[in-house]
C-alpha cells in the first residue's frame, strides 16, 4: 500500500493567488511512503514544504526521483531542508541525462553565478546520484520500473509495484495525437492509480506542440487502453485557474467516474485499504 501526498500539482511555473489557492500553485512534488520507505517524485517549488514537514528529523533515508532537471522540476531542491543535516541520506536518481551529463553536473551548474548564490557544498546530508538510463529498473528500497518519455531534453516515468498495489507517475510527456505511445502503455499497464501530465485539453494541444506535454483527454484513453484503476489529473497549465479546473474535474468525471484532479494537500491510498 502506497500514500501519496500532493505537494505541488502545478506545471511550467508557480502561480499564486487567489484564483489559484485551491488547487494550488507549487510546481511538480509529490512524497510517496510505501511502509519504512520514504520516496519523492520530482523537486519543484512543492519540495520546499515537503521539507518543512521533515525539518528537525534526523536519519531520514530518501529517495528524490526526477523526471528531468528542467527548472520547475528542480528549483525547490536548494531549499529542501532535509539536506542541510549531516544524519540524513538523500539519493537523487535521473534517468534522462546524455553526453556524460550527470545530475551533479546539473546542480553544480544551477546552483552558480549568476543564477543562485550558494554552491551545492552547502548541504551537509549524505548525497548520492546514482546513473540509469530511462527504461531500466532501479533499487530505491523497492524496485521501480522506469521509462522515456518524450520531452525536450528527455524524460523519465516511474512505476512502483508491490503486493498491495501499483503506481505510476508519467508527467512531461508528449502524444502524437492517434498514436498512443507505446512505452506509457507498458508503464501504466494495469496499475491501480497513474498521475499523468493533464497540461492542456485536446482544444488547446495544438497551439502547443512541441511543448512536451499532453492532455487530460489523452491521459483518459491511455488509462481506458491500459486497463488502469484511477486517474490522477496532474502539471496544471499556469493559466488554468480553480474555475477551469473545476469544469475540467466534472468533464473528466463524466467521461471516465473515479477520475481525480490533483490539489495541493491531497493524500491518496494506493493498493490494499
Amino acid at each position: 500500500m502506497y500514500e501519496v501526498r500532493f505537494w505541488g500539482v502545478r506545471g511550467s511555473i508557480a502561480t499564486p493567488g487567489a484564483a489559484w489557492a485551491r488547487y494550488g500553485g507549487n510546481t511538480s512534488c509529490i512524497e510517496v511512503r510505501a511502509g519504512a520507505h520514504h520516496f519523492i517524485l520530482d523537486g519543484g517549488t512543492g519540495l520546499r514544504p515537503l521539507g518543512a514537514s521533515l525539518a528537525g528529523q534526523t536519519g531520514l533515508d530518501l529517495h528524490l526521483l526526477l523526471t528531468h532537471t528542467h527548472v520547475d522540476h528542480l528549483c525547490g531542491i536548494p531549499f529542501f531542508a532535509p539536506l542541510y543535516e549531516k544524519s540524513n541520506r538523500v539519493t537523487m536518481w535521473a534517468g534522462h541525462l546524455a553526453d556524460g551529463t550527470t545530475l551533479r553536473d546539473v546542480l553544480d551548474d544551477y546552483m552558480a553565478a549568476p543564477l543562485f548564490p550558494i554552491r551545492p557544498g552547502v548541504f551537509s546530508a549524505q548525497i548520492r546520484t546514482p546513473r540509469f538510463k530511462a527504461g531500466e529498473t532501479i533499487d530505491v528500497g523497492l524496485r521501480v520500473r522506469t521509462a522515456p518519455l518524450r520531452h525536450p531534453n528527455g524524460a523519465t516515468g516511474y512505476r512502483f509495484d508491490g503486493p498491495g498495489g501499483s503506481l505510476a507517475y508519467v508527467t512531461d510527456t508528449e502524444h502524437i495525437p492517434g498514436q498512443p505511445d507505446e512505452s506509457v502503455l507498458a508503464l501504466i499497464d494495469g496499475a491501480d492509480t497513474v498521475i499523468y501530465d493533464c497540461t492542456y485539453t485536446d482544444e488547446e494541444f495544438p497551439r502547443f506542440v512541441g511543448w512536451g506535454h499532453s492532455t487530460w483527454q489523452e491521459g483518459v484513453r491511455l488509462c481506458d487502453r491500459a486497463g488502469v484503476r484511477r486517474l490522477v489529473i496532474f502539471h496544471h497549465d499556469p493559466g488554468h485557474d480553480d474555475a477551469f479546473m473545476d469544469a475540467v474535474a466534472a468533464e473528466a468525471d463524466a467521461m471516465r467516474p473515479g477520475t481525480l484532479v490533483a490539489r495541493e494537500g491531497d493524500v491518496l491510498t494506493v493498493g490494499a485499504t
